[in-house]
């Protein structure tokens, strides 16, 4: 079994400490940033409400680059998988999409 990246990362309508329930069985860690503009939570808080008890995590800030996009939460797991890395999905939700415009962020 390999330990493969994924990136993902979601726009935020309201600066607030709620967070979406995720199944992390094969999660080993979990790098999560936010832009400046969300301080209401760290998102490991976030995830050890939501039982995410056993995985490394780690909160930054992103770069406060004038023009970036705003609201924006940003998730590097590292995952145990059998999959190669071409299997992997990446996934950009929201206002985030624009980031990767060079990828099918489309959830099936």
């Amino acid at each position: 079994m390999l330990t493969r990246g994924v990136r993902g990362a979601t726009t935020i309508e309201a600066n607030s400490p709620e967070a979406n329930d995720l199944d992390v069985e094969y999660v080993a860690s979990a790098f999560f940033t936010v832009t400046p503009d969300l301080n209401a939570e760290f998102p490991a808080i976030a995830a050890r409400n939501m039982g995410w008890n056993t995985v490394a995590l780690l909160c930054g800030h992103e770069m406060n680059k004038p023009g970036a996009l705003p609201m924006t939460l940003r998730v590097l797991l590292h995952v145990n998988t059998e999959k190669a890395a071409r299997e992997i999905k990446h996934v950009y939700l929201r206002g985030a999409r624009v980031l990767r415009p060079d990828i099918d962020t489309e959830i099936r």
